[in-house]
């Protein structure tokens, strides 16, 4: 069985407070909280997803798991750790070379957070092979990030595949997560492929039952 993390930036701010609410009664695993910078990529979700942190902060008790789209990762994991979230996952294309790349890892362990690294469609694995002992998620992009509500890339999945081959012959325990047009209907292929934690947008908001959707893309 998968997890599911639950991505909300969808949400209607008007109906903020009762559809986290029904994602939680949901049985979701993660709140994912996807936080742009209209620099990395072209929508700024900064302001709305500290708000929706707050708001989980008081009401809820489901873990978040923060995906950081930004160019000034550090000062983004500063922000958003006071939210104690289980997960801060950055991008690797945003770093200028290894040592960020370290030093942004040290910084989220500081914060009692675990790690995760996001790569993008077109980014090589072997790219990342080199870190996966010190972090704890891969999180493979099946879109282009930045906007919800696209289509899942089918080359993304081969990529996942192999990415699974490589953790299991290196006896790592590194999670893979997958981010990016999942619904019902392709949930299966990326279980079958390696992935250990869906995340879901609208393939959840958009459905009549949040609770059966989110116990089938478990399943």
């Amino acid at each position: 069985m998968v997890e599911v993390s639950a991505s909300i930036l969808s949400v209607k701010k008007e109906n903020a407070i009762q559809t986290l609410y029904n994602l939680e009664v949901a049985k979701i695993d993660y709140f994912h909280i996807d936080v742009m910078d209209g620099e990395f990529v072209k929508n700024n979700t900064i302001d709305q997803m500290l708000e929706y942190c707050e708001y989980l902060s008081s009401i809820s008790t489901i873990p978040l798991d923060v995906h950081l789209m930004v160019k000034d990762v550090k000062s983004y994991i500063t922000s958003f750790s006071v939210f104690e979230p289980n997960i801060i996952t950055f991008h690797l294309e945003a770093a200028k070379n290894k040592q960020e790349v370290m030093e942004w890892i040290t910084l989220i362990k500081e914060n009692h957070c675990r790690v995760g690294i996001s790569i993008k469609p077109d980014t090589a694995l072997q790219e990342l092979y080199e870190y996966l002992p010190y972090i704890h998620l891969i999180l493979v992009m099946t879109v282009e990030p930045g906007e919800g509500g696209q289509k899942l890339i089918e080359s993304t999945i081969s990529k996942i595949e192999n990415l699974k081959k490589y953790i299991e012959e290196n006896a790592l325990e590194t999670q893979i997560e997958v981010d990016g047009g999942i619904q019902l209907k392709n949930a299966e292929v990326l279980k079958q492929a390696g992935a250990d934690i869906l995340v879901s947008g609208n393939g959840i908001l958009n459905s009549e039952d949040y609770e059966k959707t989110v116990k089938e893309l478990k399943v």
